[in-house]
């Protein structure tokens, strides 16, 4: 089995969290610098990481999260998918 990368799991996760922070928005640009932004109280917060930064990202399996430095130093990084509902149940109804 191939270790994946940080890269590899942004790309398929729906949420990032950023030093315990949920981020509202992340993506990747076209010179695949890293944005994340989100707000903490009432001020946003904005981290830019260079496609280097994110390729040296390491994976802390005690925590399950994240480890990248970048220029304002170390953050945590927590990915995750997001979880959906479904109202199908109430379209079947076995017992009509």
């Amino acid at each position: 089995m191939t270790a994946q990368t940080l890269l590899d799991v942004l790309e398929h996760c729906d949420m990032v969290e950023i030093d315990g922070l949920h981020a509202f928005e992340f993506s990747l640009d076209e010179d695949d610098n890293l944005h994340i932004e989100c707000i903490d109280g009432r001020a946003a917060k904005h981290w830019v990481f260079t496609p280097a930064q994110v390729d040296a990202a390491m994976f802390d399996v005690t925590l399950q999260s994240w480890l990248i430095v970048g220029d304002s130093g170390e953050h945590r990084l927590v990915c995750s998918e997001a979880f959906g509902g479904s109202n199908d149940e109430e379209e079947t109804d076995d017992n009509a």
